[in-house]
């Protein structure tokens, strides 16, 4: 029997997108999974709206009684979920449909325990704007200089996870994570794009000036990186994720 896999999906003011999300949860070819969805909101009226487009019973909601972010919101999800492994995804992003079967079968042939993909960049409409690559093993000292990690692309074991867990950064808590985890283990890629992540311009991710301020606070007191190392790390991260994005406009799409 296939393992049964546990997807978390923390949710805050994603009415518009979260039933493509699911649809395309839905239309997977591995059918043994759970979804794990977490309400981080305060709205009674968001609320009601989202339970009405939940009507699959493999899916659980849990409600936090206040907005805790979606790093701890995943975190209590992981500590329910009863998959061997997990599988995160935003409520706005998509996987495509051998999504999840593709990537454990690769896992399992490596016997690997964390693995991430390529990914496409999409807007509001679904249009592609851009491609983010992946590196065939990514180590601690690739991941200092440049996060290639999408969120929305990695499955890990279960029991792995749980060594570590997103921290309470309001923005880069999966960077965090990614950073600790690779310093016990290789982290392993998959060149083919398999998840669709969606760029809004008002979202969390795209505040500048929290993603500097929680960058500081990973490398200089979460890895204890002096101030001069923190703020040239900080230069180097930024300046990678410039060439990322500018060689991501660099293909042509239809």
């Amino acid at each position: 029997m296939n393992d049964l896999v546990s997807i978390i999906i923390p949710y805050y003011q994603k009415l518009n997108w979260i039933d493509q999300t699911l649809k395309s949860i839905y239309d997977q070819t591995y059918k043994n999974y759970e979804i794990l969805i977490v309400y981080d909101d305060t709205s009674k009226d968001e609320l009601k709206n989202l339970k009405s487009k939940i009507k699959d019973k493999k899916i659980k909601l849990y409600i936090n009684k206040k907005n805790l972010g979606a790093g701890m919101s995943r975190n209590l999800a992981s500590k329910k979920a009863k998959g061997k492994y997990l599988a995160f995804i935003d409520a706005d992003d998509m996987w495509k449909k051998n999504k999840i079967e593709y990537q454990l079968a690769f896992m399992k042939k490596k016997k690997i325990k964390i693995s991430f993909t390529a990914y496409t960049i999409i807007d509001k409409n679904n249009s592609i704007i851009g491609k983010r690559a992946s590196k065939p093993i990514v180590h601690y000292k690739d991941l200092v200089n440049s996060c290639d990690i999408g969120l929305s692309t990695v499955i890990i074991e279960r029991d792995l996870f749980r060594k570590y867990f997103f921290s309470k950064n309001k923005t880069k808590e999966d960077y965090s994570l990614w950073l600790r985890i690779s310093k016990k283990n290789n982290i392993y890629g998959l060149s083919k794009s398999l998840t669709r992540w969606r760029k809004l311009n008002n979202s969390l991710s795209s505040n500048t000036f929290q993603k500097f301020l929680d960058a500081y606070d990973i490398y200089k007191n979460q890895e204890k990186f002096g101030y001069f190392k923190s703020f040239y790390s900080i230069f180097v991260l930024s300046f990678n994720f410039l060439l990322k994005y500018i060689n991501s406009k660099t293909y042509s799409y239809k």
